[in-house]
């Protein structure tokens, strides 16, 4: 209670009763219409598309292919392959409607399932960070920053799965979904037509798709409009309060500023308000990107930002936000801090990693 009345209380100070109340709802409210529901239509649309690659083989293809590099980077099966080709092109919920399918799951033990939300997490919203820094004058950069997400990606998903066997020791050996399951999930689909199988797949799948999208509702909304109130400051064209939505304390960012000369030293920033960015893309990488427009008008980026940003911008892609949803949709809530503990050092690591190629490169 001291420290939800504290929370509280200092949010009233620096924004005003009223104005912090308008705010919060607003944040929710708009969170609710322009992003969960956004993801809810990116779930339907993979949950579909992922149904469709079980059903036909595709997901069994590429477990033979792919095998032989994930186990020994990720210790995952080739299909999870799958999950970061989904997660590339659309965000990180994408991956969870593709695991809801027990086929699919059916690849996986307990462990390694769990740590599909860091691995799935890690190539989030991809496309959309490489084609944007692109669209901003920076071509090769992004593809260094590409490298060091893939590095944390490593870090991040083989640490989760250390914490996971740590806490749940038999989870190293227990199966997802059992082969007495499996083979009833089969049975129920012989004797269908290929055009019922096409239409049940993705029926079935978008259903998926919405049950995840209701689920990641509240983690959402509680989680992001936190990290929201606490990242972004007042409104940007007054300068003053007026209740509106993402206005804040930029707590988060003034707190970074005051070690900036470690993220000086690890990421290569020339600038303090670069910091900026990382801490923006806790919540939100599409809002994390819109702050990099400023910063290029303001001639604080350079090459080497920009694939910091590419590489912990995707790494991190808003996991705060999603991490938690993610979590309490697989059935493993109590998680979730070792899921966020793992994801900041994976980001971390992303973002070293692509400094010093960066760094080797130029």
């Amino acid at each position: 209670m001291i420290i939800l009345f504290g929370l509280f209380y200092y949010l009233a100070s620096q924004m005003g009763t009223s104005n912090m109340l308008n705010t919060l709802m607003h944040t929710a409210h708009d969170l609710l219409l322009n992003t969960v529901f956004y993801l809810m239509g990116i779930c339907v649309l993979t949950g579909a598309i992922g149904r469709i690659f079980v059903e036909f083989g595709v997901v069994s293809l590429l477990e033979r292919i792919l095998r032989p590099l994930m186990r020994p980077l990720f210790n995952l099966p080739g299909v999870a392959s799958l999950g970061a080709v989904m997660t590339f092109l659309s965000d990180n919920p994408a991956i969870i409607s593709l695991a809801a399918d027990r086929r699919f799951s059916s690849y996986f033990k307990k462990y390694q399932f769990i740590s599909l939300t860091n691995f799935g997490t890690a190539f989030g919203m991809g496309l959309l960070v490489i084609v944007f820094m692109a669209g901003q004058g920076y071509y090769w950069q992004p593809l260094v920053g590409l490298f060091g997400a893939f590095c944390g990606c490593i870090v991040s998903t083989r640490l989760m799965q250390y914490f996971v066997v740590r806490q749940y020791p038999k989870f190293r050996d227990e199966l997802v979904v059992t082969a007495d399951e499996l083979k009833e999930e089969k049975e129920t689909h012989q004797g269908e037509s290929t055009f019922i199988r096409i239409l049940n797949s993705l029926l079935d799948g978008g259903k998926t798709g919405v049950d995840v999208g209701i689920a990641i509702i509240p983690g959402v909304l509680i989680i992001s409009t936190l990290v929201m109130v606490l990242t972004f400051g007042p409104n940007g064209e007054t300068g003053v309060y007026t209740g509106s939505a993402y206005e804040g304390v930029a707590l988060l960012p003034y707190l970074a500023s005051k070690i900036n000369v470690v993220f000086e030293w690890l990421f290569g920033f020339t600038d303090p308000h670069l910091i900026a960015f990382p801490i923006t893309a806790l919540g939100a990488v599409g809002a994390a990107l819109g702050l990099v427009p400023n910063f290029i008008a303001e001639g604080w980026v350079d090459g080497n930002a920009i694939a910091v940003f590419t590489a912990i911008g995707m790494c991190w892609s808003g996991y705060l936000s999603t991490h938690t949803a993610m979590l309490d949709s697989l059935g493993y809530r109590e998680l979730t801090p070792k899921a966020i503990l793992a994801h900041t050092i994976g980001g971390i690591i992303a973002a070293i990693a692509a400094h010093l190629l960066y760094l080797v490169v130029s």
